[in-house]
């Protein structure tokens, strides 16, 4: 990679691409956007380069990867929805990056996945989950993204990119409710997590946990520490908090809480 290497972040302007984007930036990283029209998004300020498209659209795509060092794909619908909607953005668009990438002679990819493509499993006890847990969907957008780690496998293995697949809890400012403190991702810890990831070193098939060092967590940190990834923050710091606020609740017993009880299809 370059000195400052330059790294192509789709969904930039979401919530987590707003947070992310300048930590990025402020970690040595050049960064081009690729979204949506989003007013007050990264896209608005904060990236070197702005692109403004959907990724399900193959020339904005293919003008978005051209040079880059590195992508970042976080673009996408991140709850459930209709069954079209998700197969379009979620899956369809992932192909139309991928496909772009090799294209493009773009290497490099990190893919934005969640705990909720493997919703449907029991949280474990007595031992950490490994991030390669067998797929176990608990919505249609959790399968959507068992569908975008397939295909990056499949590019990895038929086309030899490098993928990071992120199988991240909740990140956000602090964690929502008891569940959080244990799915937790800081923003910082989110940036240390994708700096690792896009390191020259790292390469083929790689998936992880995106998660904080949080005392109460369920999941591994095996898999991210031997890309380099060692988070600093944990969630504990917010526990008073969180159990002293009105009726904190438990969520049911399943690594993807309580996605399951959204009919299929509708909007959570």
């Amino acid at each position: 990679m370059t000195e400052h290497p330059l790294l192509l972040v789709t969904g930039a302007a979401g919530g987590l691409g707003r947070e992310l984007v300048p930590r990025l930036r402020a970690g040595g990283f050049r960064v081009r956007s690729l979204d949506l029209p989003t007013p007050g998004g990264a896209a608005d300020g904060e990236c070197d380069e702005v692109l403004v498209g959907s990724v399900t659209d193959t020339d904005v795509v293919d003008r978005a990867v051209a040079g880059v060092d590195a992508v970042v794909h976080l673009a996408g619908l991140s709850k459930e929805r209709a069954w079209p909607d998700v197969l379009q953005a979620n899956v369809h668009g992932t192909w139309v990056l991928l496909d772009a990438c090799v294209r493009a002679g773009v290497t490099k990819v990190v893919f934005a996945s969640s705990n909720h493509a493997v919703g449907l499993t029991g949280r474990p006890e007595g031992e950490l989950l490994a991030a390669d847990t067998p797929f176990r969907a608990d919505s249609y957008y959790g399968w959507s993204k068992t569908a975008g780690e397939s295909l990056c496998r499949l590019f990895v293995d038929r086309a030899g990119l490098d993928v990071v697949v992120l199988r991240i809890g909740s990140c956000f400012p602090h964690p929502g409710g008891v569940r959080g403190l244990s799915t937790w991702m800081s923003y910082d810890d989110c940036a240390r997590l994708v700096t690792a990831a896009v390191a020259p070193q790292v390469t083929g098939w790689h998936c992880v946990w995106g998660v904080s060092a949080n005392t109460r967590r369920w999941w591994s940190l095996a898999e991210g520490e031997a890309i380099g990834y060692h988070p600093q923050d944990d969630s504990e710091q917010f526990a008073a908090e969180v159990f002293a606020a009105e009726g904190p609740q438990e969520d049911d017993d399943l690594v993807g809480g309580d996605f399951h009880r959204t009919p299929l299809g509708e909007p959570n």
